[in-house]
């Protein structure tokens, strides 16, 4: 088995045992240089007096492999976060998955906007929601959302529309269809564009995986565009995720109707614009402030190797 194959296993192997912190585990394996070791030094040091697991770490990253392969075969695609195709920009981000499964073309670098807003939009929400994505791909720009139903389903649809592309990043695992009436537009994702997640392939949705995958967009895309969003919804938290990995973030005048748009039309970084012309202009500034795209040099705290 070639080296990069055994250090992705043994990844996944780390990933597997129970009540494993999964930002620790990279924390560890970024330390250690190697996930194989980070593997036997775990297996050499168990947290209880009965371990869950007697097996080798041999035996552990073999079973591991087999996994892989099962996933590789149904076609997803398996990225760790040390490979050279993970996505340079997620490097930066405290919540840095340690894996992500793909179905699509993934690209290490990829000019994304982020456009996120309420599952229950209104008429005036969904319209933006479709300028600003068709705006936005016919800039190049990749679209990115969540696949939810509203404002990220009208932001999907608008980018394949203008012929362009578009990443839905999901907080279910890949093999599973969250909502339902999503299930075509995920597989169309899927052949023309990119669907991702952090999580385990057959996962399903949880509380928590949602504001997960809202962190996870966030670090995806150069900046985020909210259309509508409430006091509690996912769209706000990734507004406050956007902020705190140094990502620009844009209010819509419809958002600002919002208390807590309000709040952040404040902070550093935040444009809150009235008009399509106004966020495209927002957008301009922001991707041309943007490094070139030529290597894992251009960005911080990138280097892992």
């Amino acid at each position: 088995m070639e080296t990069a194959m055994i250090e992705r296993a043994a990844l996944v192997a780390l990933l597997r045992r129970p009540e494993v912190p999964w930002s620790e585990v990279a924390l560890d394996i970024q330390e250690a240089g190697s996930a194989q070791q980070v593997l036997d030094r775990a297996l050499r040091q168990p947290e209880t007096l009965f371990p869950a697991t007697a097996s080798s770490a041999d035996e552990l990253i073999a079973a591991a492999a087999e996994e892989i392969a099962g996933w590789q075969a149904d076609g997803i695609g398996v990225h760790a976060f040390f490979d050279e195709s993970y996505p340079a920009q997620l490097r930066s981000i405290k919540e840095m998955p340690p894996l992500l499964f793909t179905r699509g073309e993934l690209r290490v670098h990829d000019r994304a906007v982020a456009v996120v807003g309420s599952r229950k939009a209104t008429d005036r929400g969904l319209g933006i929601a479709r300028s600003v994505a068709e705006s936005l791909a016919n800039r190049g720009v990749t679209v990115a959302s969540g696949l939810a139903e509203g404002i990220d389903t009208a932001a999907h649809t608008a980018a394949l529309d203008a012929g362009g592309r578009t990443v839905a990043v999901i907080g279910t695992g890949i093999r599973n269809y969250y909502p339902t009436a999503n299930r075509r537009l995920q597989d169309h994702l899927a052949d023309v564009g990119l669907v991702v997640s952090q999580f385990w392939p057959d996962a399903g949705p949880t509380r928590r995986s949602f504001p997960m995958r809202n962190a996870v967009m966030s670090g995806y895309a150069a900046a985020t565009v909210v259309v509508e969003a409430g006091e509690t919804s996912g769209a706000r938290i990734q507004a406050r995720c956007a902020l705190a990995h140094g990502r620009p973030v844009v209010l819509t005048g419809q958002v600002m109707q919002r208390e807590w748009a309000n709040t952040f039309a404040t902070k550093p970084g935040v444009y809150v614009v009235h008009s399509t012309m106004e966020l495209m202009e927002a957008v301009d500034e922001i991707l041309s402030r943007l490094p070139s795209e030529t290597g894992l040099e251009n960005f911080p705290d990138l280097a892992l190797r």
